[in-house]
Parts: structure tokens; C-alpha cells; sequence
């Protein structure tokens, strides 16, 4: 069925040149398995071998706990972003143990930390890798503050560091440039946060992460997503203690609102938050316009003005 090698395939008397294919060459199926147990690809549609002898790129040895694994590995942790040499430099442990695991004895102990403080200087040669380290100190403490997931922190990370090799940091406030990137990435990874929220946390102005945001995405060339309100329907409902009930119902009215086209022009945040106090009352678990508006970084008259226009052309009766 097979030459040797797994380039050519036979099959009912044909003959294929599978070497640089990623489809099925029988059915043109792009569903393709490797079974490594095998060593084969295997089509899931029609069943066809379609290459042989493949390469087993994972480690040769097993592991069933995390014991396991850390002991038998012989090859260093993932490359971070989140860690200003991206975890590829050496670090001398703060574990006052010898590699034997015994203590080691206290005449020797000031002579480690000193050790340590040279090499923690040493990994910060120039100024730029002394700024990145800051900055993304900063960007992970807002990330905690804010908790946001860890894909949210490397590709924020990713973006500063392509801002900084643009010389786009240069004449701006580093902690401007964080707070933008951080902006960024939450929206491109679909978890997107207001300004005013990232503006409190950092203590910096609404205004100058706006205006840093705009100059970074413009120079990065970076295509973000315009956010919806149903982005932030379940964080929303989540910080009031609503019930699922309410985050349907209100992914209901969202859907409609959407389909009828009724937030153009209108900020996705206000939307969100006057669909919310409408789900509410239908759900019979009031929360206060105030309340709501607390939550959302929006006004109250905000949410009045929206819940008027929605409830008026969705026909919706409200009994407040």
C-alpha cells in the first residue's frame, strides 16, 4: 500500500504525492488524525492512511502527576510574556537550600543574597529592559486588581512590547501606555472593559489612556473589535447578584435590540445597562437605576434615556 517513508500512497491502483498535503487526497477531507501509537494519519471521514511513519515530537517518557513531570523534564518552563526576559534567564531561588535539599548554613546565607541582588541586576542591563520590567509590573498589578485572566496579561504584554521596540513609548507616561495596552487586549480577546474602569483602578485620566489607545491601535495597525452589549450583560448582572434568569432575559432583549439596529450611534455600556434594569423589573428582582449605574460607569439619566427608547419600540410595558 505504501513505499517506504510514507511520501508516496497506493491505493486501487493510484498513486498520490501526499508529502506536502494537508487534505485528504481521496475525499479532500481536511479532517486528518495522527495516531502516534501507529505512527500514521488517518482520515476521519473515509478512513484512508493517508501519510505513515510520522514523528513523535513529544517527550519519550510518561507522567501521571505533576510530581512526575517536574522530575523527569529536562527542558525549562514556557517563554512568558508576562515576565520581562520572558522566563528564559536563570534564577537563584530564594529557598535557602542546597540542591540536596539541605539548609544551607547561616555564615553562607548573606553571601546568597548578595548573590541574588547581583544577578536580579544583572538581568537588567540598559534602560529599556529596566522600563519593560516596570511596566509590566504595573500591568500585572492592574490585571490583579481588575482580575482579568492570564491570556488577557500576555497579549497585553505582546502589544507593549511592540510599542516599545516602535519607540512608542518615548515621550509618554509609561503607566498611560500600560493602561492603553491593557484596553487593547481585553478588547481584542472579547473580555472588554470600560475606560472609566481601567481609569479607576489606575488612577490616571479617562482622557489620556483615550488618547494613547488611539495612537497605539493607529501605529500598531491593530484591528479591534467595536465591543456589544452583550460583552458586558453577564459581568454586570454577575457584580449586582442576579440571578441566570436575568442574564437570558436580557440576552434576549439584546438580540432584538441588535436586530432591529437600535444602538447605532449609542454606546454599547449605556445599552447594556438599561437592558439590565428592564430585565429586572420583568424577572421581579428590582435593582435601582442608581445602583445599575454604579456597576455600569454610566449615568442614571443614561439609563432612563435608553430604557425609554427600547421599552417604547419593543412595545415592553414596565410596571414601576
Amino acid at each position: 500500500m505504501f513505499v517506504k517513508g510514507g511520501i508516496f500512497l497506493k491505493n486501487n491502483n493510484k498513486k498520490y504525492n501526499i508529502e506536502y498535503t494537508n487534505k485528504c487526497p481521496e475525499c479532500s477531507s481536511s479532517n486528518l488524525t495522527k495516531d502516534y501509537q501507529r505512527g500514521e494519519v488517518v482520515c476521519s471521514k473515509c478512513g484512508l492512511v493517508v501519510h505513515e511513519d510520522i514523528a513523535d515530537h513529544g517527550p519519550e517518557w510518561r507522567a501521571f502527576d505533576k510530581g512526575q513531570r517536574d522530575k523527569r523534564a529536562r527542558a525549562g518552563p514556557p517563554t512568558k510574556y508576562t515576565l520581562p526576559d520572558k522566563g528564559l534567564s536563570t534564577i537563584i531561588s530564594t529557598i535557602n537550600r542546597d540542591s540536596y535539599g539541605s539548609s544551607i548554613p547561616t555564615k553562607q546565607r548573606a553571601q546568597f543574597y548578595r548573590l541574588r541582588k547581583m544577578q536580579k541586576w544583572g538581568r537588567l542591563g540598559n534602560s529599556s529592559e529596566r522600563s519593560l520590567s516596570y511596566a509590566i509590573s504595573e500591568l500585572n498589578k492592574l490585571c490583579s486588581q481588575m482580575n482579568l485572566p492570564r491570556n488577557i496579561r500576555e497579549r497585553a504584554s505582546m502589544i507593549y512590547r511592540k510599542a516599545a521596540k516602535k519607540n512608542l513609548v518615548r515621550g509618554r507616561g509609561v503607566e498611560s501606555v500600560v493602561a492603553a495596552t491593557l484596553y487593547i487586549a481585553c478588547r481584542i480577546m472579547g473580555l472588554p472593559r470600560t475606560l472609566s474602569e481601567i481609569s479607576d483602578i489606575s488612577g490616571l485620566k479617562r482622557k489620556d489612556i483615550g488618547r494613547t489607545y488611539r495612537f497605539i491601535s493607529r501605529e500598531l495597525k491593530l484591528r479591534i473589535n467595536v465591543p456589544t452589549p452583550l460583552s458586558y450583560v453577564s459581568r454586570f448582572c454577575s457584580e449586582l447578584k442576579l440571578s441566570r434568569k436575568v442574564v437570558e432575559k436580557s440576552s434576549d432583549i439584546l438580540k432584538e435590540v441588535i436586530e432591529r439596529e437600535l444602538i447605532s450611534g449609542r454606546g454599547p455600556v449605556g445599552v447594556a445597562a438599561a437592558v439590565i434594569y428592564i430585565s429586572t423589573v420583568l424577572c421581579d428582582e428590582k435593582r435601582t437605576q442608581k445602583q445599575i449605574a454604579n456597576v455600569s460607569g454610566v449615568t442614571e439619566v443614561t439609563i432612563r434615556n435608553r430604557y425609554k427608547e427600547i421599552t417604547e419600540i419593543l412595545d415592553i410595558n414596565l410596571e414601576i
